[in-house]
């Protein structure tokens, strides 16, 4: 059965992006915020998105009212009663995502219905856990910015039932990604690889091995990256990139996954990077 009706839980740069993605396929798209204000405020970043796409020549004005035209906005989390899949796009905390689905699995009506987590750490079975339909529950991924990337981390725990693998990857690929299979473990496939990269770029310009500039300047032309490792750092969103190697380390007390003592301090500052307008690098 095909996926038509899609919720989204959380509508801040993730959830925007997902929910434009969704709608560009051709489905019908509720986003989920906490209030009115954040509601209207993801469906502004929606529409600068689609303006940048009209402003390339990879969209008209017409496909934009179109796709806009598919996503509604909700601050009554009932009104995802009636969805074939809803994605959670929450900030990233076990708790408030537990609570988030707990609430779905009372709510979501349709027993096949698929509840995905876009956590980019936390183990789906530990979200699942709050459900009592762990079969139907699945991690899809994805990345910033969503209707650009092209990739999607498929994540399934041992009660993942494959009817909800299947229709969350047929899903995926109706957006235009491309779909890897991670297991369910802290970081799946990208993180667990991308977290201690950076995490040695941080202890690398702690050292005074190099400037900010010098690593990153290193890492694009030497290697290729289309960003270093301490520009990504500011563009995740250093409070981001810090909670990731927590969970991390949690999980399998890996050194190469603890955060360096001046990325916590950085965090503890509100240097959190683009966001904040200071980072490793000064965005004023």
């Amino acid at each position: 059965m095909s996926i038509e009706r899609v919720g989204v839980v959380g509508g801040g740069l993730m959830g925007s992006g997902i929910a434009e993605v969704c709608a560009r396929a051709g489905s019908d798209v509720i986003v989920h915020e906490i209030d009115a204000g954040a509601a209207e405020a993801a469906l502004a970043r929606v529409g600068r998105s689609l303006d940048r796409a009209v402003e390339r020549d990879k969209l008209d004005a017409a496909g934009k009212d179109e796709i806009l035209g598919r996503i509604r906005l909700s601050t009554d989390l009932e009104e995802q009663a009636d969805r074939q899949l809803v994605i959670e796009a929450v900030p990233e905390s076990e708790s408030l995502k537990k609570r988030v689905f707990a609430d779905l699995d009372r709510i979501v009506a349709d027993p096949d219905a698929v509840l995905a987590s876009n956590t980019s750490s936390i183990p789906i079975t530990r979200i699942a856990a709050a459900t009592r339909r762990p079969e139907s529950v699945v991690g899809l991924h994805f990345f910033s910015p969503v209707p650009v990337m092209a990739l999607v981390e498929l994540v399934t725990t041992l009660v993942s039932g494959d009817e909800a693998e299947d229709r969350a990857r047929a899903y995926a690929e109706k957006m235009g990604k491309t779909v890897i299979r991670a297991k369910d473990r802290a970081g799946f496939v990208v993180n667990m690889l991308l977290i201690p990269y950076m995490m040695s770029a941080v202890r690398m310009f702690e050292a005074g091995h190099a400037s900010a500039e010098d690593i990153d300047t290193a890492m694009k032309l030497g290697a290729n990256h289309p960003m270093g490792p301490l520009e990504l750092g500011d563009f995740v969103g250093l409070d981001v990139a810090k909670f990731v190697a927590d969970v991390l380390f949690d999980e399998f007390k890996d050194p190469s996954y603890a955060s360096p003592p001046l990325l916590t301090r950085m965090v503890e500052a509100g240097r959190l990077g683009r966001k904040t307008g200071k980072g490793f690098y000064d965005y004023a």
